[in-house]
């Protein structure tokens, strides 16, 4: 466990170590040789996704592994990391946990090729990626790659060995439809809603989307889709969602203990939210933001506390 009112979170970094080293020394970082520690004791909870997209994924690896080796850092799954792994897993009957398709190809191509005649290396960073936990809970925050859905964190507390893959879970997890493939789909991507028939957007990547990410932290039984919507999308109707397409009505309230999460690519200059919503992916492999958060146990976050590079 580390010291709630010493943590600086650290966004999504995609492989741009590069930007990483300069972030850390903003915050007072400094690298002995072997890991990069604060002479304060502060430590690092990085949200997750670590690898594809960036230049620098091995680098990113090595500098995030070794401050958790040393105890200057926790490191999260993220939904890239997980992916990875399903994407290596070999299923029993053939075949990979995540089909080797065109598109996943691509998602990971950056990370494949860094590691090209690197196979060794390849997978002991794999081996690494499973010991990541999911989310991390203290008394005065709460931390996850995209979402804290109370009913799928509760479940992954039961269901998980201290918040963290096996080889067996990791299987069971890529059954479609099954509890744990949906409490973690939810955890490392975020709630969805299908839009009403006949709507569709384009992503970052240009695919074409019929789905939306949802604020899960605003209730969804009083917004409309333009409202929910985590990315602003012009075209969204101003019409209140169905109940009926909603998994849950549940929503992370104002009373809620500060949480730290990434995933979402926002555009912009980084802020909050809410005073205890703080999204810290602000898109680096877009030219965006490496974004991290200093936090000193506040029970209200607050905008000065935002650094980026």
């Amino acid at each position: 466990m580390i010291e709630s009112n010493t943590i600086d979170f650290i966004g999504d970094v995609h492989g741009h170590a590069y930007k990483l080293v300069v972030l850390l020394n903003k915050l007072g970082y400094t690298y002995n040789g072997e890991s990069y520690f604060h002479p304060e004791n502060r430590k690092v909870l990085f949200v997750g996704d670590y690898i594809d997209r960036g230049p620098n994924i091995k680098e990113t690896l090595d500098i995030v592994k070794k401050m958790v080796a040393s105890g200057n850092a926790i490191a999260l799954m993220g939904n890239h990391e997980y992916n990875a792994l399903c994407f290596h897993f070999q299923e029993r009957e053939g075949g990979h946990l995540r089909k080797h398709e065109i598109k996943n190809i691509i998602q990971h191509y950056e990370t494949l090729k860094q590691f090209q005649n690197k196979q060794k290396e390849y997978e002991e960073y794999i081996d690494w990626i499973k010991t990541l936990p999911l989310f991390y809970e203290t008394e005065d925050f709460r931390a996850v790659h995209a979402c804290w859905d109370k009913n799928d964190i509760d479940f992954l507390k039961k269901k998980l060995s201290n918040g963290k893959l096996t080889n067996e879970l990791i299987y069971e997890s890529a059954k479609k439809g099954s509890r744990l493939n949906t409490a973690i789909d939810v955890t490392l991507k975020g709630k969805e809603t299908s839009l009403p028939d006949g709507l569709n957007f384009k992503d970052k990547d240009g695919t074409v989307r019929t789905e939306i990410r949802l604020k899960w932290w605003e209730d969804p039984l009083k917004s409309t889709y333009k409202k929910l919507s985590v990315v602003s999308i012009n075209k969204l109707p101003n019409l209140l969602i169905p109940k009926s397409k909603l998994s849950s009505s549940y929503y992370y309230n104002e009373t809620d203990k500060p949480i730290f999460f990434g995933h979402y690519w926002l555009n912009g200059m980084p802020s909050l939210y809410r005073n205890n919503i703080c999204c810290l992916d602000y898109s680096v492999a877009k030219q965006g933001y490496l974004v991290a958060y200093r936090f000193n146990g506040e029970k209200k976050l607050d905008n000065k506390n935002l650094i980026y590079v």
